[in-house]
């Protein structure tokens, strides 16, 4: 199910010069926000949590998400290139199975590692809320990714439709309506941190079962279809 040439053209393809300082220019900036922070308020617990869950959680994170998950397939599709890796003895599934893991990869790495960078900045992990952060930007990731993923397999506007998840469902209807919280990648991963940090500075509306089920469903599923719809594209010549 992973093809080591598959994997290696799309780590070139997503961390090229160009892409490597978009994807590079949200954590830096996480990092450096955290440094301000801590240098005019101190330690203070609250304001990591609100700072690493308004930053990172909700914005860093999915828009990574968007670049790396989009860009493993997405551009290879608009320029008609995947059709010489169509055309290779790879099982379509096995090539969405590969991307995934790299775009998963990539968002873990841009995304992750900065926000535990900038916890132990803000307060030094104290109640556990960095790691708690980090590891909700670590499940995030897989969920991002594989929608994404799946968003340009189906789409040449993925970036766009994505876009508009991650800053108009999650970080807009998120906010102000109880039930667009439930579908959010962003609370199901809360759900996770909630558990990692205990107390009530990480909370989320969604249970911890309840969130783990959908984490696992919509990956699956995303990751499935998108192989789905793979394997139904047409290379010149076929029946």
């Amino acid at each position: 199910m992973y093809d080591p040439t598959v994997a290696r053209l799309t780590y070139r393809a997503l961390l090229g010069r160009r892409r490597a300082l978009i994807l590079g220019a949200l954590p830096v900036l996480l990092i450096l926000i955290s440094v301000i922070v801590r240098g005019l308020v101190g330690a203070d617990d609250q304001t990591a949590s609100d700072l690493l869950g308004g930053l990172a959680l909700a914005t860093m994170v999915p828009i990574i998400g968007v670049i790396a998950g989009t860009g493993a397939i997405g551009p290879e599709i608009d320029d008609g290139s995947v059709v010489y890796l169509l055309s290779k003895p790879v099982k379509r599934p096995t090539i969405i199975f590969t991307k995934l893991i790299v775009a998963i990869a990539v968002t873990m790495v841009f995304s992750a590692l900065p926000t535990l960078i900038a916890g132990f900045i803000l307060n030094g992990n104290g109640q556990q809320i960095a790691v708690a952060y980090t590891v909700a930007a670590l499940v995030s990731s897989i969920a991002y990714a594989a929608l994404f993923l799946l968003l340009g397999t189906v789409s040449r506007h993925a970036v766009v439709f994505g876009l508009v998840y991650a800053l108009v469902w999650e970080a807009l209807f998120g906010s102000l309506v109880a039930g667009a919280r439930t579908l959010s990648v962003q609370q199901w991963s809360l759900a996770v941190a909630h558990k990692v940090a205990g107390g009530d500075l990480v909370t989320s509306d969604v249970s911890l079962p309840t969130a783990t089920v959908l984490l696992v469903v919509v990956t699956v599923l995303a990751t499935w279809y998108a192989g789905q719809k793979l394997r139904s594209l047409k290379l010149a010549g076929e029946e």
